[in-house]
């Protein structure tokens, strides 16, 4: 069942790359999003998961990248009362469907439901390293560029003020949602192994020992 969510996980977000590139004709620039950057990271975590092993800390630190593209995308881009919302021709197509509702859907299934690792708290923080390092790239590329990839982190929009309360907004949510994903790991682990463990049959002593 590991194996096969990892595929599964694996596939779809391949899949919904390249549907992307078919649909805006192969642009390169889709690689600036961080949408497209974390699907080829929850791709490439959970293609090699598949053949051998991969450190549990790396596995949920690709899980949380693949969330935080859902979340932050339907709650934020997609949702017509947010203050982001943003029109997108390509809402409803296969690529839409595949990076920012399937691909993090089977990777929090995955993390909670088919792994189950135990991994330390701490781990939250460290997660953050990545979603930081493309806060940096997105502001370096847009002071040469003048074009930032997300309404929220626009500098032409919000200021350089605006931006920096958008970030450190963001910044506390991604780690909460990192915590969420320990603490729900953990505690679906225990609820699971106490029922498997209640359903298993007590082995009988044939010999009368």
């Amino acid at each position: 069942m590991t194996v096969v969510f990892r595929a599964l996980t694996a596939v779809c977000a391949v899949g919904g790359i390249v549907a992307l590139l078919v649909w805006n004709g192969g642009d390169p620039s889709s690689f600036v999003y961080f949408t497209v950057q974390s699907a080829v990271i929850i791709a490439a975590v959970s293609a090699v998961a598949v053949f051998r092993g991969v450190p549990a800390w790396i596995r949920g630190a690709a899980t949380l990248y693949s969330c935080i593209t859902g979340i932050v995308y339907h709650t934020l881009l997609a949702n017509p009362s947010s203050p982001f919302f943003q029109e997108d021709d390509g809402a409803h197509t296969v690529h839409n469907l595949l990076l920012h509702s399937a691909v993090p859907i089977l990777a929090a299934v995955t993390w909670l439901l088919v792994e189950r690792e135990r991994v330390r708290w701490w781990y939250a923080a460290a997660w953050l390293g990545y979603p930081l390092a493309y806060l940096v790239f997105a502001m370096v590329r847009g002071a040469f560029v003048h074009e930032y990839p997300y309404p929220f982190i626009d500098v032409n929009k919000l200021g350089a003020l605006g931006v920096t309360e958008t970030s450190l907004g963001f910044t506390v949510a991604f780690f909460l949602l990192g915590l969420a994903l320990i603490g729900l790991g953990v505690a679906l682990r225990r609820v699971l192994t106490r029922r498997a463990t209640a359903e298993t049959p007590a082995v009988q002593d044939t010999a009368g020992v």
